[in-house]
């Protein structure tokens, strides 16, 4: 071999070791250069697999736990030729990015969204208040909002006889990473739930895991079919805005329990700090003149008996009625329909809340739906229940 020869083979050989440091996923990319000379100026990695590029996750010397839940925001409107080059110098001027998944087609151009966690939740509502609408080129604005890390499933076709710690003991037989069973009691009997159930999971995963796993004709529960769905996801409420709320929301009531009984039991604490009650078959809202008096019954009544039902007393939480919406239209592809003359914010514990305030029945999602309408109906005017399914379908 020649010196010559010699020389073109190192040269090969060197060429060949500098490619195989490429990331899969970046190493063919049109823009691998600027994808290169990314991480070169940031430390971060990047690597492609299940359809997504995924940069950083966690970033270079981290050594903290996994940043918290409401740390994550959704970026869409994304023009499918700007990838991490692009975006990451935008995300990262609002926070430090923990990391940042972008949703890659077959043909090697983004699907148009992306999902950015931050290392703070403070960062993250900088990002949505500072990058929604931002223009990403000319004319091109991106979609900056909230990411919903949905771990609550909703489980239909529940005997009605069980109890919550059966629920919780079967459903954890065959699912891993349960964490809680959120279980309502029959408006009509307390001694039964309503037949389903809200599973909540350690993470998205787990709960997308249990999803796959108890899908019809897969699995069997209590010897029949059960139904299994996304549940509607609790969206975060800003805390600046919880520490205002005055307003408590009451659940578990007898059906025979009046507004003004409530009234006055939550008002024997303080005559007159009590400006009104709405009560909706079982449940209510009180709403006080201040916070303090409304924490003050929240701490004395939750868990006490009012004619005979143990209550369950909590801070109302309100949403804003555009993130919700948000939520929906991302979630189902499409608008959700609206009301008119709906309050700014509602004050969202359960989907009979959401009816309630204006928000249709067909806002919810998958089998949800069908359960919260019958349940509704059937214990209330049973022989409407056909018109009720007609006019909501």
């Amino acid at each position: 071999m020649t010196a010559e020869d010699s020389t073109a083979a190192m040269s090969s050989d060197s060429a060949a070791g500098s490619s195989a440091k490429v990331p899969e996923g970046v190493a063919g990319a049109p823009n691998e250069a600027a994808l290169l000379a990314l991480m070169e100026r940031t430390g971060y990695s990047m690597v492609q697999e299940n359809g997504q590029r995924k940069y950083g996750g966690p970033p270079p010397g981290w050594e903290g736990p996994h940043p918290q839940r409401g740390c994550e925001v959704f970026v869409g409107k994304i023009p499918r030729d700007v990838y991490e080059d692009e975006l990451v110098p935008v995300f990262e001027a609002v926070g430090r990015i923990y990391e940042l998944r972008l949703m890659m087609d077959f043909d090697g151009k983004n699907r148009g969204y992306a999902f950015v966690m931050y290392c703070h939740k403070h960062e993250a509502k900088r990002a949505v208040r500072e990058l929604n609408n931002y223009e990403i080129r000319p004319g091109r604005l991106l979609g900056v909002c909230c990411s919903v890390d949905n771990c609550r499933l909703f489980i239909g076709g529940i005997p009605k006889m069980k109890k919550r710690e059966e629920i919780l003991e079967e459903i954890a037989k065959v699912t891993e990473g349960v964490l809680d069973v959120i279980v309502y009691a029959s408006a009509a009997d307390k001694m039964k739930n309503r037949g389903f159930a809200f599973v909540e999971y350690e993470s998205h995963r787990a709960a997308a895991m249990a999803r796959r796993k108890l899908m019809p004709g897969r699995i069997q529960l209590w010897g029949h079919q059960i139904a299994v769905d996304w549940a509607e996801p609790e969206i975060d409420v800003d805390e600046d805005v919880m520490e205002t709320v005055k307003i408590l929301y009451v659940r578990n009531l007898m059906i025979e329990t009046t507004e003004d009984t409530i009234k006055k039991s939550f008002g024997q604490f303080n005559p007159g700090c009590v400006e009104r009650v709405k009560k909706i078959r079982d449940y209510a809202f009180v709403h006080f003149t201040s916070r303090e008096d409304a924490v003050h019954a929240m701490n004395n009544l939750n868990g006490t008996e009012l004619e005979g039902s143990c209550l369950e007393v909590t801070l109302a939480k309100p949403v804003d009625k555009e993130q919700y919406s948000r939520y929906q239209k991302a979630a189902r592809g499409g608008g959700a329909a609206e009301a008119a003359q709906q309050p700014s914010y509602v004050y969202s514990c359960d989907p009979y809340t959401l009816a309630y305030y204006g928000y249709p029945y067909n806002a919810l999602i998958g089998p949800n739906r069908d359960y919260f309408v019958k349940d509704t109906i059937l214990e209330t005017h049973p022989a409407s229940l056909p018109l009720v399914l007609r006019r909501h379908a």
